[in-house]
């Protein structure tokens, strides 16, 4: 958790393979799962959120092993946060737009 601006938007870069800039919140949780750290690219510069609980711990989300990273929805950040266990959560039936994919070749 020693790292700060340029660190954190090297490491999602290079080990991620994302890019910092765009506009997604990268999250770090340290190996206690009592720190996070979110990195934020706002247009402007990079906004960096940290926090150290005194009691407790984050709740880590689900994960492939063989994967480095965890795409999240905002209120599932919201809830790690809050400290409200993700396993818990019974979400309720809602509309889910899903964009047809097409190929686009140019002859």
């Amino acid at each position: 958790m020693r790292k700060s601006f340029d660190g954190l938007s090297g490491l999602v870069r290079n080990e991620f393979q994302k890019d910092p800039l765009s506009g997604g919140v990268f999250i770090f949780i340290n190996k206690r799962c009592n720190q996070v750290k979110l990195l934020l690219w706002e247009g402007d510069g990079f906004s960096l959120y940290y926090k150290r609980l005194e009691k407790g711990t984050y709740e880590l989300p689900s994960w492939n092993e063989h994967t480095t990273s965890v795409e999240l929805r905002s209120d599932e950040l919201m809830l790690i946060l809050q400290g409200i266990s993700l396993k818990s959560v019974r979400r309720r039936k809602r509309f889910h737009f899903q964009e047809k994919k097409s190929l686009n070749v140019l002859a």
